[in-house]
């Protein structure tokens, strides 16, 4: 009897462009496509999260409503709290079990898919991969440690150590993936295939943090060289027919942060129709 594949998907999150990755998973979700092994960067994690939790359109209702409001983002949060995103806003008072929209984190548990959380230490300048599957109910603290962005957050801080947004050391962990063992490997983008990242913006964020953290600094100047690299790789990857890139051909103009519900309806629609390519990707 041959062994049995192991299909793994990566999303590398994004800020509000991660609508793609939730739509991405919502057509799984609707069509019974199952990963043995799941990996996130930033909302990625989230989005794997309701994923695994088999929450249909949670995350949706998270981009376009939620997002909107005040509490989740807002120079009001930066004056009162000194970190523009309140992921205890949307990873507690939203998604614990009493919250307005609970993640059913026992489903999680039940889950036989591994799943795995990519975060930056702010200290060492080196990537921190949390086990989801270790979180404990209404303590969702490595994807708020994986979703704290540099700069506009201060680092989000376990048990003493201060994290960074995973994007800044493994913005596309595909070789994790791999190294989990990985046969086949979905690769979730929330740019275009052929976008390669330049440094400046990256340069003149580090500046801000780098008398504190000159690790975390460093690593965020030259994200974009790691990034560029790891896509070559994907796409090396590919066409070896270990890879298949999803990527959405247009992003309407998204940044980051940028509240554009009209762009986060076009991405989310883009992604229901580019999921169709996984199922024979993966044989199913």
């Amino acid at each position: 009897m041959s062994k049995k594949e192991k299909y793994g998907v990566v999303d590398v999150g994004g800020g509000l462009r991660g609508i793609y990755g939730a739509g991405i998973f919502d057509y799984c979700l609707y069509n019974g496509i199952q990963f043995d092994y799941c990996i996130g960067v930033s909302a990625g994690s989230a989005n794997l999260a309701s994923y695994l939790a088999g929450q249909r359109d949670r995350n949706y209702r998270f981009y376009t409503e939620y997002a909107l409001r005040r509490d989740y983002m807002s120079t009001k949060n930066m004056l009162q709290t000194g970190s523009y995103i309140n992921l205890e806003y949307i990873f507690g008072t939203l998604s614990n079990h009493d919250g307005e929209y609970p993640l059913d984190f026992g489903a999680i548990m039940r889950s036989p898919a591994e799943f795995e959380i990519v975060a930056s230490d702010c200290m060492t300048g080196a990537a921190h991969y949390f086990d989801g599957k270790k979180m404990h109910q209404d303590d969702y603290q490595p994807i708020m440690a994986s979703s704290c962005v540099p700069v506009v957050n201060r680092p989000y801080r376990i048990d003493g150590a201060g994290y960074y947004d995973g994007g800044i050391t493994d913005p596309i962990p595909v070789q994790h993936a791999l190294m989990a063992g990985c046969d086949k490997v979905v690769v979730i983008l929330t740019r275009p295939r052929n976008f390669y990242r330049k440094s400046d913006n990256d340069k003149r964020l580090a500046r801000v943090i780098r008398k504190q953290y000159p690790n975390a600094a460093y690593k965020l100047a030259h994200r974009g060289e790691l990034y560029n690299s790891q896509l070559d790789l994907c796409k090396k990857l590919e066409r070896e027919g270990r890879v298949m890139i999803i990527a959405p051909e247009t992003i309407g103009g998204m940044k980051t942060l940028k509240k554009d519900m009209d762009a986060v309806g076009m991405m989310y629609r883009e992604a229901l129709h580019d999921a169709e390519k996984i199922g024979p990707f993966l044989g199913l």
